[in-house]
């Protein structure tokens, strides 16, 4: 009796549990149709960090960008790249900290509204890659490395767009853009965590 009452417990829970949807998008490179595709703006990012004197790492997020990505899974090494980062979607978890990293000081938001990158070069290995390309941030141009990776492709079930999914990290220095004062005791070097979404429509 026991055990009849166990088992029937267990058939209730499994009842009442919902069943997880498989997720839309996975790594498969078979689901990735050559295109043009253009980023989705809602869900692509670029967070930075950067040394506080040695007492913390600072963190702030620039959100709200545009562009394009040509893909084409048959070429990979021939895709190209070009995003728009508007600069007045500098987040940070303080206000003040936003305002001042917005003022003349640094990005001078007003003078640079915009920052931009477009990709000169594509070296893939697997289902990674290192994308050479211009980062023209603060009135200046120079050259930046992203090490990539496929994060994964699928129909968005919201919007019903075939979309595809990247991550990338990258290192700079900020006094390379003419980004603040450089002193021993705030990093010169600033860390990059990028997640892209980019769908055809």
């Amino acid at each position: 009796m026991k055990k009849l009452l166990a088992a029937a417990g267990v058939a209730a829970v499994m009842i009442a549990t919902p069943v997880l949807a498989q997720t839309p998008g996975a790594p498969d490179v078979s689901r990735v149709a050559a295109a043009t595709y253009k980023v989705d703006a809602n869900h692509t990012q670029a967070v930075w960090s950067v040394d506080h004197m040695g007492f913390s790492i600072l963190y702030g997020m620039f959100g709200s960008m545009s562009g394009t990505l040509t893909l084409d899974p048959a070429k990979p090494e021939a895709a190209k790249v070009s995003i728009e980062i508007p600069m007045s979607g500098l987040t940070t978890t303080s206000a003040g900290f936003t305002k001042h990293l917005s003022g003349a000081d640094f990005f001078d938001v007003e003078k640079f509204p915009t920052a931009k990158f477009e990709s000169t070069s594509v070296v893939v290995s697997g289902q990674t890659a290192k994308i050479t390309g211009d980062l023209t941030l603060h009135g200046v141009t120079k050259p930046v490395v992203l090490d990539a990776k496929f994060t994964g492709a699928g129909a968005n079930p919201m919007s019903k767009a075939p979309t595809v999914g990247f991550s990338a990290t990258a290192k700079l220095n900020r006094s390379d853009f003419g980004l603040g004062r450089v002193v021993p005791v705030v990093g010169d070097e600033v860390s990059l965590k990028i997640t892209a979404a980019f769908e055809n429509k």
